[in-house]
């Protein structure tokens, strides 16, 4: 015997003028439809589980006559729940039906019209270019990333702190996200390895060469001047590390590939540090730091020809600090050899005509005391910083030979005195000894 009603069916075959109905296909019919019902129940029950829910919904039962190709049903969705009334027709048959809500049409008429929905679209806009995020509505503003940075952060915060400014419950989330690949940060952290890596040299030329030429290494230039620039700071006293470091940054500069001028600003600041820092290395040897000063000089003077145009301030800022520390008498002679190649490098005979010429007379005092004293311990730095001087003024040899009048003719006076008067007596010495008149006559014409 069926679960459902015949008389169902009954009613419905009467009601489209079907008025009579065999007993047999009544009970057929109401099996059939049992099962289904049934079918139906089961699909929208799996809908209802895999939904996490435990009240089976309207949207449930739709979807379960979509999955067996069945015409769903129509006005039935509704996100509320439905609430059904009772009436009776007659005695014993009651009617159920949906309950409407009731509308009173004075407020409905009277109420304000709600807002014109917008229309949808959709547009672009920058996070960051070229790492500098830019002051757009749509970007957090510099008063949200200040009051971020003022929230306690760490395992080691002190939330009573974050209590007293009403920021204990802020989560802190980076504004940018800049997820490198897994293969990206093996990657870097095998280089930097092997670029520290003093007993493995064949492994470090590896490494070196694979930055000055690897084309996908974009996403690694911000992370590889911040090592540079830890790394210098950090080990000031460690030759060898700030060695590499140079090597590194010279890499990253020849890569062809690589888009290094928005960090230029980041790469100078170690540079600058391995030229004319007062103390680099820890060794007992007076002269050990000078190669790292002539490979910084060298690296700052292809910053500056490649770089140049891109940024104006870039050379002046750069001779400006060269000079301070070239002519400071506080600083060791260490600095003053930075200082004067630094000059050399960056500007070339330009420079040196106008920024180490003119202060050769006064300068030599700083270094006329250690050279005369055979036993002082700055002798030799001392050579270094003379031989540093000549060689940049070798440099105004080639750029005046078309001015030169030759020392023979015309000249009443004695050239050596007459240099000395310009540059000093130790470099006008150093001149004369090597035995080249042209470039005596080139320091006189300059």
């Amino acid at each position: 015997m069926s679960v459902w009603n015949p008389d169902n069916i009954k009613d419905v075959a009467e009601s489209i003028g079907i008025s009579s109905l065999n007993d047999d296909v009544l009970q057929a019919l109401s099996s059939d439809i049992e099962y289904r019902l049934s079918q139906v129940l089961e699909e929208a029950l799996k809908f209802m589980r895999h939904s996490r829910r435990m009240t089976l919904s309207t949207q449930d039962v739709a979807q379960a006559l979509r999955v067996l190709d069945i015409e769903p049903l129509y006005g039935y969705e509704s996100t509320r729940p439905l609430r059904f009334g009772e009436a009776s027709i007659g005695p014993g048959q009651p009617l159920f039906y949906v309950e409407d809500e009731e509308v009173d049409f004075e407020k409905l008429i009277n109420a304000p019209l709600p807002k014109v929905p917008r229309e949808i679209s959709l547009t672009a806009h920058w996070l960051a270019v070229e790492g500098v995020q830019p002051s757009i509505p749509q970007n957090p503003t510099l008063a949200d990333s200040r009051n971020q940075e003022l929230v306690p952060k760490g395992p080691g915060a002190n939330p009573n702190l974050a209590a007293l400014t009403g920021s204990d419950n802020i989560t802190v989330k980076p504004l940018v996200k800049h997820i490198l690949s897994k293969e990206l940060q093996l990657y870097f952290a095998k280089v930097c390895s092997a670029v520290l890596d003093e007993n493995n040299d064949e492994y470090r030329v590896a490494a070196l060469a694979s930055i000055r030429t690897d084309p996908g290494l974009h996403q690694l230039v911000p992370y590889f001047v911040n090592f540079i620039a830890e790394k210098v700071t950090h080990h000031l006293k460690d030759l060898f590390v700030l060695t590499q470091t140079m090597q590194l940054t010279s890499a990253l500069l020849e890569n062809k590939q690589l888009y290094v001028d928005p960090y230029i600003g980041s790469i100078v600041p170690p540079v600058l540090t391995c030229l004319v820092g007062r103390h680099l290395g820890s060794s007992s040897e007076p002269l050990a730091h000078y190669p790292l000063r002539n490979i910084a000089a060298a690296l700052l003077g292809s910053i500056c020809k490649k770089f140049a145009k891109s940024s104006h301030t870039l050379k002046p800022r750069l001779a400006r600090t060269c000079l301070k520390h070239f002519l400071d008498p506080t600083k060791p002679l260490g600095t003053s050899y930075g200082g004067i190649i630094g000059l050399q490098t960056i500007g070339g005979t330009e420079v040196v005509r106008a920024l180490i010429l003119p202060n050769l007379k006064e300068y030599e005092s700083l270094i006329r005391e250690p050279l005369e004293d055979d036993g002082s311990p700055k002798k030799a730095e001392a050579e270094a910083v003379l031989t540093a001087l000549v060689g940049a003024l070798q440099t105004l040899e080639d750029d005046t030979m078309g001015m030169m009048k030759g020392l023979q003719n015309g000249s009443d006076e004695d050239p050596r005195e007459k240099l000395e008067e310009k540059v000093g007596s130790l470099v006008a010495g150093r001149v004369f000894e090597m035995g080249r008149p042209k470039f005596a006559q080139a320091l006189l014409e300059a």
